[in-house]
């Protein structure tokens, strides 16, 4: 894969601006190029989708073969290694950030991109000064794990959802 999607990707188009029964050709796109081999995500990633009672839901259950697992000895190392260097930043956020981000899908999609030479796809934007939370962005940036979002990823693959006629 060379972009693997963040939840947050899928389940804001769902919610706002490529709601599945408004912008059908987006949902159609991600499929297409899943195929190709350019877009996917990880199982972390359907669970969290799967756990919703909607459209979602349904499409990430019909569509599974789209998220990858994170079972191979690869990603578990760098899951390990993203682990310790979060630990090591612990101490300067808030209490129990460490622990959720640990627990999410997060860490993993970041080891997955780093063994595979993806970028991740979310709408978490970098802060360095953040304290609440470990960010996507700010973890990525690190390893040197490339980060757009949404709209970004359709420019760079050209995207183009054009009504017949």
């Amino acid at each position: 894969m060379r972009y693997l999607l963040d939840s947050n990707t899928l389940i804001e188009a769902k919610n706002r601006y490529y709601h599945m029964a408004i912008c059908p050709g987006y949902w159609q796109w991600i499929l297409h190029k899943n195929q190709t081999r350019e877009i996917g995500s990880i199982t972390m990633i359907a669970d969290e989708l799967l756990r919703g009672y909607d459209e979602l839901r349904d499409w990430a259950a019909d569509h599974a073969g789209i998220f990858v697992p994170i079972t191979d000895a690869p990603t578990q190392e760098a899951f390990a290694t993203v682990a310790a260097q979060v630990a090591a930043q612990s101490p300067r956020m808030k209490v129990g950030a460490l622990e959720d981000f640990l627990s999410g899908a997060d860490p993993w999609l970041i080891a997955k991109a780093m063994v595979t030479g993806a970028a991740v796809v979310t709408h978490e934007a970098f802060n360095p000064d953040v304290k609440r939370k470990f960010l996507i962005p700010n973890v990525c940036r690190h390893f040197g794990v490339q980060v757009l979002n949404t709209f970004e990823l359709l420019h760079t693959l050209k995207a183009e959802f054009v009504l017949p006629g």
